[in-house]
Parts: structure tokens; sequence; C-alpha cells
């Protein structure tokens, strides 16, 4: 069986998915969209934080995120739905990255100088006033809690950089679901509960994709946006020779706990000297996980679908403990109680958003569990990207800029390409 030839195909449908086609469909596109899944953001999406923060460790990474808020801050304006239905919704509670090696507060406030992103120094006594309860000992380096020197005393105090326009959205499907339903009310249709088998070429050019169950999609432009699978369909697309960024599968959890008094609306705290960060969630609870610490074994995996959805009651008590080490009053319950979902990690933690050697062939792909934010963004970027490639544009040679509409910023698109160089300064950890 053939569907009726669309202009783009979307393999994937969680929040960046959703994204690509909702932005393909403003283009005037007939989009088809692909997932395995049962709905849109059943997959990697379903296990974000959601977390909206604007530290990252290149002038177009933070440019991306803070051009994102601002379509998060004014969601139905960017969706555009008819009609009611329940929407996702941005929380502003502002961000506090407490100070670690390695993430030094010049340098990010440089970037956020440039992007014209509003931020705060605090010094220890401001940490303590405006987080009250905080240990602000420094414990760095990050130490697995059964050793012994995790319980350390500290070696001095802490500072912090908060940015008061950062903040979380409440539920990371729903709104990868508006997303989809903003794309269909353009005419994108979405086909879940299938796997892609093949991807069809003909010499150096893309023409479509080939399901399970027979069906074969034709099409000039199909667009990987497929999380923790999109390897594996590179790898059916005959594409990654020239790539100099590898992407790999990678567990990881995030887990829930009561919020101890007064920290139910507090803001979202990145702590890398301890190596965990938290943010409220609704109902009076704390969303916790951790930011790949060096004394913490990644745990790599070679199918996505094999990962246990389950948290395990060691992770639990790692990443929890360590926020009690921050916030004493957060207890550390027998019971582990979160998620887990599976990162599409890229080697230098920065996503890639790029054409491929194959005509027609794009990818959104290495999202590495911190682009959930960017996601309304990266739509309008795979889609400019993707008429100017198509037009005859050598993004190679001569990278797309992309003038961000609410900030101001330009942002390089080669910044996100599959060609780019691994920076010795990389943040190399999900911070991006």
């Amino acid at each position: 069986m053939t569907v009726s030839r669309p202009d783009a195909v979307v393999v994937g449908a969680g929040v960046i998915g959703a994204a690509l086609a909702l932005e393909l469909a403003r283009t005037g596109r007939q989009v088809v969209v692909v997932d395995k899944a049962g709905a849109a953001g059943h997959g990697s999406t379903s296990a974000s934080s959601a977390i909206i923060r604007f530290t990252y460790s290149t002038f177009d990474g933070v440019a991306t995120a803070w051009e994102a808020q601002h379509l998060w801050t004014c969601w139905p304006d960017h969706l555009r739905l008819t009609g009611r239905r329940p929407l996702a919704a941005f929380h502003r509670t502002g961000a506090v990255q407490l100070d670690a090696p390695g993430s030094a507060p010049s340098g990010t406030t440089a970037l956020f100088d440039r992007a014209g992103v509003p931020y705060e120094r605090w010094d220890t006594p401001t940490l303590r006033g405006r987080l009250p309860g905080i240990d602000p000992g420094r414990y760095w380096p990050p130490k697995p809690v059964d050793d012994d020197a995790f319980f350390a005393a500290p070696t001095g105090e802490l500072g912090a950089l908060f940015t008061p326009d950062a903040g979380f959205v409440d539920d990371p499907q729903l709104a990868a679901q508006n997303l989809a339903d903003a794309a269909g009310e353009l005419g994108a249709r979405f086909l879940f509960h299938h796997t892609v088998v093949a991807v069809d070429r003909h010499a150096d050019r893309v023409t479509g994709i080939r399901l399970g169950d027979g069906t074969r999609i034709a099409a000039p432009v199909v667009v990987n946006a497929a999380g923790p699978w999109s390897g594996g369909l590179n790898r059916l697309a005959g594409v990654g020779s020239d790539f100099t960024i590898g992407v790999r599968p990678l567990r990881e959890e995030v887990h829930q706990v009561a919020a101890p008094a007064g920290h139910a609306t507090g803001p979202v705290v990145a702590d890398l000297d301890l190596g965990t960060y938290l943010r409220a969630a609704p109902g009076g609870h704390l969303l916790i996980g951790g930011t790949g610490p060096d004394c913490d074994p990644p745990e790599w995996i070679d199918d996505p679908d094999r990962a246990d959805p389950r948290p395990t009651a060691h992770r639990f008590r790692t990443q929890v403990t360590r926020a009690a080490r921050r916030f004493p009053a957060i207890g550390v319950p027998n019971r582990p109680l979160g998620v887990a979902g599976v990162y599409d990690v890229a080697d230098d933690w920065t996503p890639i958003y790029d054409r491929t050697a194959l005509d027609g062939y794009y990818v959104a792909m290495g999202t590495s569990g911190n682009q959930f934010k960017n996601a309304p963004l990266v739509g309008r970027y795979l889609a400019t990207l993707i008429d100017l490639v198509e037009a005859g544009h050598d993004h190679d040679g001569d990278p797309v800029r992309y003038r961000c509409e609410h900030t101001g910023n330009v942002v390089d698109l080669g910044s996100f390409s599959r060609r780019r160089p691994v920076r010795a300064d990389s943040a190399r950890s999900v911070m991006g």
C-alpha cells in the first residue's frame, strides 16, 4: 500500500517532531508524521523535566533558549488553536545555578549580556536569604553517596547565578500534543503504532519511507526526529559517514519526592557541585534528576525499546540523597517514585539540526535531554533550513543564519551542524 504523496515526512512525534510538523505545515506543506508510540509525546518527551533555562556554553545555545522562552510565555498565541482544549503551561519560577568549577559565572554572564538575558549574581548571604533551608557548602567534586567522602565537611561556600525568567512547563506530554493538534488543524496527518523499516532513495536523493506493515510513503523530504531511535534510522537511510558528531542512547531517571515547606513553588536549582538538579512539580512535589557527574557511570544502552521505564532504588537514593545534602529538609523515602527515559546524546551534548549527504533527508537529533525547552523554535529552524536548502542554498558552505522574532538575536545554525568539531570547552553534560 502507498499513502498519498505528502510534501514531507517527519519520523517521531515527540515534542521536537510535533513542532517540526507544525512549522512545516505553516509553510504550506502536506505533512505526515510517523511514530511507533500511541500518541504524541509518549516517548522520551514524557520523561522530560521540561525545564526552561538559558545556561548553555555557547552563544547560539543561549540565544536559542532565550528566544524559545518567549514562545512558551505566549503558548496559546504560538499554537493558534481554535476552540477550547487543555494546554500545557509555562511556570516562571526563576532558576538558580550554584557555582561549580567548569561553569564559571563570568563566562555565562558574558553570553547572557550578549543575548540580552536578565540575571542576578548572588553571594552566599543572598543565596541563604532567597533559598531558606539551603546548605550553601562547597562539596566539589560530586561523589558517590556510599563514599565516606560524600559526608565530609564543606571546603567553602557557594554563590549562584539567578535568572528570573526561567522556569518549567508543567506537562511535557501535553505540550507535544498541543503542537500536534495545531499541526493537525493545518492538515498534518499522524500515523501512530507504525515502525519505519526502510528509507527509500534513488541515487543521492531520498524518495520516502516504508513501514512495518508494508505501507510505502513517498515524499521528497524526510526529517529524522526519532529521538533515541535516530541513529538506527540514519543507518537505514545510509547516512552518517560524514558526521563528526556521534549519538548514543542513554537511560536516565527523574525522581519525585514530597516538597518540604517553602519549596513547593521555589525556583529551579541546578547544582553541579553535588551533581543534581530539582524543580517544583504540581501537587506539592519536587522532581529531582542528575547532571551526569563523572562519579556516576553512564547507562548507555543498545536498544531503546529494552530500556526499563521504572526508577531503580539505587539511582533514586543517589539523586535524592544529593538533593537532601543541599536541602536537608528533603526526605529520602524508601520506595522510589519517578520515571526513566532515554536520551539521544550527542558527543558534545549539543543537538544536530542539519541536512545530510542524502538530499532531502534532514535530522533533528542528539537532543540529549536538554532540548525540550527549544522545541517550538527548533521547528522554525528546520522549516527555514529545509526551505532554503531545497531551493538550492549550500548550508554546508554558507550556514543559514536565523533572526529571532522576539529577541532579535541572530543564531548561526551552523553551530548545530553534523560536521562541527567537538570543542575543547564543550559542557559535556546534560547542561549543554
